[in-house]
């Protein structure tokens, strides 16, 4: 496969920049008709925001605190200007948190991606993602639809049923979490039932292991995988390149320091944090809380957005130290309080039978003072007493790790 979704998926990276930037003001100025995004932004000049430093100065919004801004201001906590009836369906998600679904096509952003898996107009997909009350399985209907597909809207179980859907209309492309294509594929072998007729799958939604992929592969399959989220839809989709994830057109994706808005360097592990380029239901610096890291220039086939790693684990590594929560924006405050400090992990362990901290930092700059004053930084930021260790940079991992629970 070397053809793409449309031209815009090939552009120079410096055009698209420039687009999304030329385009964010405006998606400002209709965020801001929402009062909580009016208050969160209080004195900003949209006009002001067209890079992405500027964007950076903004306030992250983070996914885990939406079910309390929600429950607070029902339903949407008052990040939507419009009124629920002016989107086409309503969702919910655990916490709860409540999503939207926009009118136009494609409102998940998702055609582009099944087209990078190898799927096609006119070809039946069988989609596997639930439609109850979550949006999941809307999400793929919509963006195979969107491509020119027919979908067959399966749902998770019921296999006996799905083998007789699928051995009537023999679709030849699957969606849903990885887990249940191997259900099927098991269940359909014990059977003696026929789904041959799959022969591609975007998965989504679940771990999909090396040793998963290879024995779907090993079972006629080319499955491939997409990052998305409720809140956002496909925020990022495997290519035939296989490497990496391509970022979504129409999407700003930053990489940040856990617990902070603050951009990281060049390949290091940070969280997601998106905004939307969709002013009926804008998203202005969402943190989702999964960490990933980018990859360094564009992709083997072809398409010149942004690259991620993938899902590399989760940036909330909040954990209770003698009955208090420690957080990772605490850890990111002791690095802002010493300028000369590169990485920083906390390091949670049991003496006997008593909590222990142990702050390990690095410094080029080493000296029994400096960790005095960390220590001193540690006691104030997290109001618990702990160790100080000093390493060479370089040391600390570069897997986005702040807090290490390894009680």
């Amino acid at each position: 496969m070397t053809a793409h979704f449309d031209a815009r998926e090939t552009r120079e990276p410096a055009a698209r920049e420039a687009d999304l930037f030329a385009r964010l003001p405006e998606v400002l100025r209709a965020a801001m008709a929402a009062p909580a995004y009016a208050e969160r932004l209080k004195g900003l000049d949209p006009a002001s925001v067209t890079s992405r430093a500027a964007l950076a100065g903004l306030p992250v919004l983070r996914k885990s605190e939406l079910p309390a801004l929600h429950k607070a201001s029902a339903p949407f906590g008052g990040f939507v200007a419009c009124p629920p009836g002016s989107f086409a369906r309503l969702f919910t998600s655990p916490g709860p948190i409540f999503e939207p679904e926009g009118r136009q096509a494609d409102p998940w952003r998702g055609a582009r991606a099944l087209f990078a898996a190898g799927f096609r107009p006119d070809d039946i997909v069988l989609n596997t993602f639930s439609y109850h009350l979550t949006p999941g399985g809307f999400i793929f209907d919509a963006s195979a639809r969107a491509l020119g597909c027919a979908v067959i809207p399966a749902g998770p179980g019921n296999t006996e049923q799905q083998f007789e859907l699928i051995e009537a209309y023999r679709p030849v492309g699957y969606s849903g979490t990885p887990d249940f294509l191997k259900i099927l594929l098991d269940a359909a072998a014990s059977a003696g039932r026929d789904i041959s007729s799959i022969k591609r799958a975007l998965v989504s939604g679940a771990a999909f292991p090396p040793s998963l992929q290879a024995e779907i592969k090993a079972r006629g399959i080319d499955a491939y995988q997409a990052f998305g989220t409720a809140d956002l839809g496909l925020i990022a989709f495997e290519t035939e390149a296989r490497e990496g994830m391509v970022v979504n057109e129409d999407l700003i994706l930053e990489i940040v320091k856990p617990g902070t808005g603050d951009p990281v360097a060049p390949g290091e592990v940070g969280e997601i944090v998106v905004t939307s380029l969709d002013s009926h239901h804008p998203w202005i610096r969402l943190a989702l809380g999964d960490l990933t890291a980018a990859l360094p220039g564009t992709s083997p086939c072809g398409r010149t957005n942004m690259r991620i790693k993938g899902w590399m684990g989760r940036a909330d590594q909040t954990t209770k130290v003698k009955g208090m929560f420690v957080r990772p924006e605490q850890i990111a405050e002791i690095g802002k309080r010493h300028s000369s400090l590169g990485r920083l992990r906390l390091i949670v362990t049991r003496q006997g039978e008593t909590d222990a901290m142990t702050l390990r930092v690095e410094t080029a700059a080493a000296n029994d003072a400096l960790g005095e004053e960390i220590a001193a930084s540690l006691r104030a930021v997290t109001k618990l007493g702990g160790a100080v260790e000093l390493v060479s940079p370089g040391t600390l991992p570069n897997d986005g790790k702040v807090i290490s629970d390894e009680r």
